[in-house]
């Protein structure tokens, strides 16, 4: 199967590409070419929003655009055409912008073989044409609020290489994709920014001093995004106060990234039974561990902080007790048990939740370990988490503590059987040795399918991580 064919006029057809393991939608957020433009192979055309991340496309061919088939905000379906490019080397036919597209995709059929320039291989992810006619949603005419915190982008590995080599319009100013997002929320037209960065590239610095004079006056608006990831489980910044001015109502459509996290929580919550077990105990040790392995030579460079202790505590109390680590087939009705661990941190994000995982971790050192979970962070930071890195998770972290929140009571991500959530790490009073001393205490609270875990064995992970947690030096003795 193919997503580009090419008719007898020298007109070459892209069709819309699974981005992300057998996605059958996805819906156009913006182009970034109108018809008359020259694109090169590799250029970035698009940028779509799957069920699961949002992806910029691009375009495996030279050719001067000929018409877009859909306008932004349209849903359209995996093998759908999306985009005609006039690759015959002569004038661009007549254009058609995207907002006078059909409601229907061309008529003409598309050839059954595709038509490949010698020597070149198709560059994009994608296979199979949906069955099923074309399913368009127009979007809401809905006023939705600014999002505050950069938002995380996921585009797949080979994308992402492709991101940094495919050439750029012309016309096109130079910036990564969070940053265009920023500049998108923030009503900043790029090109009238002059960039700061390396190479001509506009930084986030740049947009949001570009923003700051016109929201200088303004009383009610909203203010400049913060980071949106400085830990691997931190969310996006609070939303600005509500303005009850005007409309009393404001709704947001519920699409994309949320859509699925939705519906695969309530898929979690009521299909399995969720148990959920707390321990409440002093880390002192752990924090001072913390700051011995920061000076640590073998630990230079790498992101060290109280998550990576906790990971390595909870693998070893996998490692110790192997039942936890496992999923419940119910087409089969077998427990599988898995022989490896794809540690999974989440990471809420304007668009939904997210989970990438580390994979093997089971296997991991310390410095190989910590080194997993900065590039976990830094490519989140970057909006390169592929939905790859989101498959296959065997247990959770999930940090709720960076927001001073004591503990929770958190759903299992959907085909795993347990999930860690870790609380805020205070200064409290605590009966040490015989006596009341200020000491380092957090609450940890681990939720366990009850289909496949029984009290006993939760109770014993959560035992097993908390005691590695109060006295680290068992992470060598049990490890």
């Amino acid at each position: 199967m193919t997503t580009m064919t090419e008719n007898a006029s020298g007109l070459r057809e892209f069709k819309m590409p699974d981005v992300g393991e057998g996605l059958t939608e996805a819906e156009i957020l913006k182009w970034y070419v109108q018809p008359g433009d020259t694109v090169t192979d590799g250029q970035v055309v698009c940028e779509v929003e799957t069920a699961k991340a949002a992806v910029e496309l691009p375009i495996p061919f030279d050719g001067v655009v000929h018409a877009l088939h859909f306008p932004e905000g349209t849903t359209v379906d995996v093998g759908q055409v999306i985009i005609a490019v006039d690759v015959s080397g002569g004038a661009a036919a007549p254009a058609v912008p995207a907002a006078e597209a059909v409601a229907a995709p061309s008529a003409q059929p598309a050839p059954a073989e595709e038509a490949k320039p010698e020597g070149r291989k198709p560059v994009l992810v994608g296979y199979g044409v949906a069955e099923s006619s074309t399913k368009r949603r127009a979007r809401k005419g809905v006023e939705v609020p600014a999002q505050q915190g950069e938002t995380l982008y996921a585009a797949t590995a080979l994308q992402a290489e492709l991101n940094g080599h495919g050439a750029a319009p012309a016309q096109r100013p130079l910036a990564k994709p969070p940053v265009r997002k920023l500049a998108k929320d923030l009503g900043v037209d790029l090109a009238t920014i002059t960039p700061s960065g390396p190479d001509g590239i506009i930084t986030r610095e740049d947009v949001h001093a570009a923003v700051a004079p016109a929201q200088a006056p303004a009383p009610a608006a909203v203010p400049a995004p913060q980071a949106a990831v400085e830990a691997p489980a931190r969310v996006q910044a609070p939303a600005p106060a509500a303005s009850y001015d005007g409309a009393r109502e404001t709704r947001v459509p519920v699409k994309g990234v949320r859509k699925a996290t939705a519906a695969a929580m309530v898929g979690s919550a009521f299909t399995a039974p969720h148990v959920t077990e707390f321990v409440t105990l002093d880390v002192t040790r752990t924090m001072r561990l913390v700051e011995e392995l920061k000076q640590d030579k073998d630990m230079q460079g790498l992101r060290v902080n109280p998550l990576l202790l906790i990971a390595k505590a909870l693998l070893v109390a996998i490692k110790r007790n192997p039942g936890i680590n496992a999923s419940w087939d119910e087409a089969h009705q077998e427990i599988v048990q898995k022989h490896y661990v794809n540690l999974g941190i989440a990471a809420a994000t304007p668009r939904g939740l997210i989970v990438p995982n580390i994979k093997d971790a089971h296997d991991k050192t310390l410095p190989q370990l910590a080194e997993e979970l900065g590039a976990l962070v830094a490519t989140a930071r970057e909006g390169k988490t592929s939905p790859a890195a989101m498959q296959g998770g065997t247990v959770t972290i999930t940090n709720v503590g960076v927001f001073g929140v004591d503990t929770g009571t958190p759903i299992l991500n959907p085909g795993e059987s347990a999930i860690l959530a870790v609380g805020a790490i205070k200064l409290q009073p605590w009966v040490h040795k015989g006596k009341v001393k200020p000491r380092q205490v957090t609450t940890l609270a681990l939720s366990f399918d009850h289909r496949l875990v029984d009290g006993e064995l939760g109770s014993r992970v959560l035992a097993d991580t908390a005691a590695i947690l109060e006295q680290p030096k068992r992470l060598i003795t049990w490890a």
